[in-house]
């Protein structure tokens, strides 16, 4: 059984570049083949999937699990950034088969085009209300220093019924979980149980009240926050550094003459530059032969999906920003509604914002490991609402 070629380009490399720039690795990636071995940033193997229709076999199959306790007995957890096992603490991302199943079809219908629709009013006023407030300073703004935060997790709240007045308590937990002392990650996951806490008290009327009606009856109230924290975190992961690209693009005086309707714009934007270059950690629970290559049991696995979504030669079909298969993202609808909402505000609202430097002078940085790029700044004049 051949081996698979292996990757002398590190694909986890930190990088600084231009907005427009590719990341070096995920062209040299595919043109390796369509599953390549690599060097993981925890040590040891991994196999990295960019071809389109092996990536969705991959997503779909049986014997590559998303549960943690499957990594590699080498891995330091917390350095690797993996969630608590399945066992220890149940969740979308850790799940897989039937217990699966029955978590997301607790949160499926909450999350559907239509319950989403519900929440475009409320969406559309923060988006002018936060908008507006950063007009009135009549200085040119980054949005990358607040508002490509502070929007997503302005709306997660929204959605799942938090308090507005704990946005700023959610904006320093999310940051908090990026540090590299456990202290820190340690309050950030305490502040995150309040939100929950909050979410769930008597009155409160958002998606947080009627997923915890819907949940198996045995999982705990810890269990449910820690559900209600990888929706909060997942939220503003998801929809941050999108945001910052989409409002480039859009705002580029230099392409004012051509921008495409919304939709096609979002979907652009998400296609080009996805919440995540690759998927979250896979492990194959037994032995399994992907491509001819055959992958030993407790093998690490990521599909390149921004390599995949990039790729000239793909086949028609749907691009793989929110995945596929059984752990298709759930909040993929309201990543779309925000996205769009905002874009909307800004083109009937602020009709004379620009980007107040030239499109090519803005960088994207990225940290490395298996996380996103991000804009480094995104300064931009408003003008009048």
């Amino acid at each position: 059984m051949p081996n698979a070629p292996h990757a002398e380009l590190d694909p986890f490399a930190a990088t600084v570049r231009g907005i427009g720039e590719p990341h070096p690795a995920h062209a040299a990636l595919r043109a390796l083949g369509p599953i390549v071995h690599a060097d993981a940033p925890a040590g040891g193997p991994v196999w990295i999937v960019t071809d389109y229709a092996l990536a969705r076999e991959v997503l779909a199959h049986p014997d590559i699990v998303k549960d943690p306790a499957y990594a590699p007995a080498h891995w330091d957890p917390r350095s690797a950034g993996l969630e608590p096992t399945a066992a220890a603490q149940p969740s979308l991302t850790t799940l897989d088969g039937p217990p699966h199943e029955r978590l997301r079809r607790a949160h499926a219908p909450l999350f559907t085009a239509r319950r989403m629709r519900d929440h475009h009013g409320p969406i559309t006023t923060i988006a002018r209300t936060l908008l507006a407030e950063l007009a009135a300073t009549g200085e040119t703004v980054d949005l990358m220093a607040d508002l490509t935060t502070r929007f997503p997790l302005t709306v997660v709240s929204e959605v799942l019924g938090i308090p507005l007045d704990m946005v700023d308590q959610a904006m320093a937990a999310c940051r908090g979980m990026h540090s590299n002392r456990p202290q820190d990650v340690a309050a950030a996951m305490a502040a995150f149980a309040e939100l929950a806490a909050a979410a769930l008290r008597d009155g409160q009327d958002g998606i947080a009240v009627e997923l915890r009606d819907r949940v198996p009856a045995e999982m705990t109230e810890e269990q449910v926050h820690y559900l209600l924290f990888t929706l909060i975190y997942a939220g503003q992961l998801t929809t941050d550094a999108v945001l910052g690209f989409l409002l480039a693009h859009l705002l580029d005086p230099d392409r004012a003459a051509d921008r495409p309707p919304t939709d096609e714009l979002v979907r652009e934007t998400l296609r080009l530059h996805p919440p995540a270059p690759f998927t979250l950690w896979r492990f194959t629970a037994t032995d399994v032969e992907l491509a001819g290559v055959g992958l030993p049991a407790r093998s690490p696995v990521l599909v390149d999906i921004r390599g995949i979504n990039t790729d000239p030669g793909r086949p028609a079909g749907p691009d793989l920003a929110f995945g596929a298969g059984p752990h298709y993202c759930t909040g993929a609808q309201l990543a779309h509604l925000e996205l769009s909402a905002i874009v909307e505000v800004l083109r009937t609202d602020f009709p004379d914002a620009r980007l107040a430097v030239p499109f090519a002078d803005l960088r994207q940085i990225t940290v490395g490991g298996i996380q996103g790029s991000r804009l480094a700044a995104l300064p931009v004049t408003l003008g009048a609402a």
